[in-house]
């Protein structure tokens, strides 16, 4: 009962606080309407009157946060007076860098001085920085930027986001911090000697230090439900306390002891791989959760957890607000209260020590899997399993990494132990990778209420048929939800992989792939394959090569690269035989033709004039022109290329480009003659030149195209040109999959879904 009255407590304190961050206005009122009341109990108490101590204190706590909201209103309303403006600030590190998906290298940090160039004045308060990677951006460490600021929502932790354009370091880290850097530094680089998989993980294992993980593992982790192992969260902390506590215990050590070495362990943890707000979350909930059963008495481990949520709730209203602290706090509940059923579930189908390791990620699985459907737009379907199999890895690589850390000072030692925890590494890199590449690994979900009732069900459904509660009728239906579940999973799995190809005509020269707001064309001719950009996202890429069987890209053309058009690029590395690619200007579009170039693709800077073969069809580039000067890059710059014969449909692929750009293309006579497809530029825009299309007269129209997209795609004005020039308009976001092929003279179309019959 006392277990609930303090999880209660920590739960109205989460919406207290989530109330406060989201409608600062509330807060200050709200904290005096709580301390009142708290006063007049006590007053009341004093009169001899009975008073519930627990009202008492949540009603002292909710003050609390109010004040502690309405405390930091004013620095927050300083940094919002500089949203949309280039801004000068010296802030100081205070977590961990990553490089982002935009390439450069982002941090939490806290102000000294912020404001406009060369104006700056004192300020504290918290922000998140971006800027180009450069050496030096560790915890304590004081920097100097000049950029431009974006202010964020009231529920965001960070009240300003700076992209910081020239970046200097003024002060290194120094003290602890700057040993601890040194030591994180020396096992990344020990780490990412040894060879792949496992060395590019290794370092996100023990230290979390995700910098050397490439974005195909980044995927393939979180595809296959594996990429909390490479944040510092809970487990690894009570990995840490339990290892010492268990070692100390060997030699004799008192209870006392082992509680004060444990916890001066995990402190010494948490400088190690940075005490930012999320590893100290973590730290504070897995310490009181580990010594409680340590110690013996788990049933105070839920009241213990609950009062941490609280402390920390009041420290920092924002983790309210955080999805990592609910999976934290979840996870943490999970270990206190399902962890021993489940032990004794899977202790009557395998041997103890193995039911032991799988117990915990099984008991974080199933309640954590809820909390992330209501945000994540996918979910993985082999995450319990691939779970099962790489989380005993996790502690070994851990542990052995970390004595790695401790043992820098003497070469031969740290290497024996890096390379004994690279075993582990590339253990659990192997399970990813392989549960990824499985078909039908995930499934895209609307993120939501709905998701998490359903996850919650198959959770729940797998927890009663584990630890087997005395209703056998219980048991019976959640075994019946499992094999539904389980047939339906493994259905789409059958029809996502090896059956793919049997869901779709096998006749197809033109394959317009349904991947969203984006273009993703695929050709064949002759057993050859031709793919015209790639979406903008991997996975529903991938999806629609396992549709179509498609295992080779002979020609990889990225028409620009607008992530729309790339963002699926690592989908199909080590796939391609030659990239021919339009304009490059950016470093990370250098970065991408170098991956595609490790990976063994032929680069090709196209232009106008370029030809060539596939299979028994010819192609050839009509767009852009050597050496532009009028359209340089971006979409009017977009690669234009024609493909025919060889059973190819005449087709045209017009990439991106604007009404300008066709005008010009129309005059210079490089495309004469009918067509029979032509790919609608710019997801069907407004900016066409109706004489292109009307020269081309192209019988199908293809326009890829995302459902419901933001920018009113394809506009009705293109489609009354289209209809006006006599070309059939197939729309993806309406179709699905369009294929089209050659039987005889005929032009015939198939695609995955029937379009409305009022459709254009």
């Amino acid at each position: 009962m006392k277990d609930l009255r303090t999880s209660a407590l920590a739960v109205l304190l989460w919406a207290v606080a989530l109330l406060c961050i989201a409608v600062p206005v509330v807060a200050l009122p709200l904290a005096g309407a709580a301390a009142v009341a708290a006063g007049g109990l006590l007053a009341g108490r004093w009169s001899g009157r009975r008073v519930n101590g627990l009202i008492v204190f949540a009603l002292l706590c909710c003050s609390a946060v109010g004040l502690v909201v309405a405390g930091a209103q004013p620095e927050r309303a300083a940094l919002a007076r500089s949203d949309g403006r280039a801004v000068e600030a010296t802030v100081q590190v205070s977590s961990s860098a990553s490089i982002g998906s935009d390439g450069r290298l982002w941090f939490d940090a806290q102000t000294i001085a912020l404001g406009p160039p060369g104006r700056a004045h004192t300020l504290s308060a918290p922000v998140r920085v971006g800027v180009d990677p450069v050496d030096g951006v560790e915890p304590g460490a004081r920097l100097h930027i000049l950029g431009q600021a974006k202010a964020t929502g009231p529920a965001e932790r960070a009240g300003l986001v700076v992209f910081g354009r020239d970046v200097e370091v003024v002060r290194p880290a120094s003290g602890i911090f700057a040993i601890a850097a040194g030591t994180r530094a020396a096992f990344i680089a020990r780490a990412t000697r040894l060879p792949e998989p496992g060395a590019g993980l290794l370092p996100g294992l023990a230290v979390g230090d995700t910098r050397a993980v490439s974005d195909e593992l980044n995927a393939a982790m979180l595809a296959s439900g594996l990429s909390h192992l490479t944040a510092v969260s809970g487990a690894n902390c009570m990995i840490i306390v339990a290892v010492v506590f268990w070692l100390v215990s060997l030699a004799g050590g008192g209870r006392a002891l082992r509680v004060v070495l444990s916890l001066l362990a995990l402190g010494a943890f948490v400088v190690l791989v940075t005490p930012e707000p999320s590893v100290v979350r973590a730290a504070v909930m897995a310490a009181l959760a580990m010594l409680s059963i340590l110690l013996g008495r788990p049933s105070a481990g839920l009241a213990m957890l609950a009062l941490a949520v609280c402390g920390l709730l009041i420290a920092d209203p924002w983790f309210a607000a955080s999805p990592g602290f609910a999976l934290s706090a979840a996870a943490t509940a999970a270990l206190l209260v399902l962890s021993r059923p489940l032990l004794r579930g899977l202790g009557r189908w395998m041997p103890a020590p193995l039911a032991l390791a799988l117990s915990v990620p099984l008991a974080a699985q199933v309640v954590c899997g809820p909390i992330i459907a209501l945000f994540s737009e996918q979910q993985s379907l082999v995450s319990i399993p691939a779970n099962l199999i790489a989380e005993p890895a996790a502690p070994i690589a851990t542990v052995i990494g970390l004595l790695a850390c401790l043992t820098a000072g003497v070469a031969p030692l740290a290497d024996l132990f890096a390379a004994a925890a690279w075993l582990p590494a590339a253990w659990i890199h192997v399970t990813a990778t392989v549960s990824a590449g499985l078909p039908g690994a995930t499934v895209a979900v609307v993120p939501g209420g709905v998701a998490a009732l359903v996850v919650g069900l198959l959770s729940a459904a797998a927890v009663i048929v584990l630890v087997r509660p005395a209703s056998g009728r219980l048991r019976a239906t959640s075994a019946v939800v499992l094999v539904v579940a389980v047939a339906v999973g493994g259905g789409r799995m059958l029809l996502t992989g090896p059956l793919a190809p049997l869901t779709t005509p096998a006749e197809w020269a033109i394959a317009a792939c349904d991947i969203g707001q984006g273009d993703a064309v695929l050709l064949r001719s002759a057993g050859r394959t031709a793919l015209v950009d790639t979406g903008p996202d991997p996975d529903a890429l991938s999806d629609c090569l396992a549709q179509t069987g498609t295992k080779r890209i002979d020609l990889l053309v990225l028409t620009h690269f607008d992530l729309d058009h790339v963002g699926g690029t690592s989908a199909v590395r080590g796939m391609v035989g030659t990239v021919l690619h339009g304009p490059v200007v950016e470093a990370d579009e250098r970065r991408m033709l170098a991956e595609l170039a490790s990976s063994g693709a032929t680069l090709r800077d196209a232009s106008a004039g370029m030809s060539g073969t596939l299979g028994d069809a010819r192609w050839r580039v009509v767009w852009p022109n050597p050496d532009p000067v009028v359209f340089p890059s971006g979409n009017d710059a977009s690669v234009v290329i024609e493909v025919a014969g060889g059973g190819v449909p005449r087709t045209l692929l017009l990439g991106d480009l604007g009404a300008g750009s066709q005008r010009l293309l129309l005059s210079s006579g490089r495309v004469r003659g009918a067509f029979d497809v032509v790919k609608v530029a710019h997801h069907g825009s407004r900016d066409q030149e109706p004489a292109l299309y009307e020269a081309i007269d192209a019988a199908a129209g293809v326009i890829s195209v995302g459902e419901d997209n933001d920018y009113g795609h394809p506009r009705t004005e293109t489609l009354s040109l289209l209809q006006a020039v006599g070309t059939r308009v197939l729309r993806t976001d309406l179709r699905g999959l369009i294929l089209l092929g050659l039987h005889g003279d005929e032009l015939r179309v198939w695609s995955t879904r029937a379009p409305p019959p009022d459709s254009s």
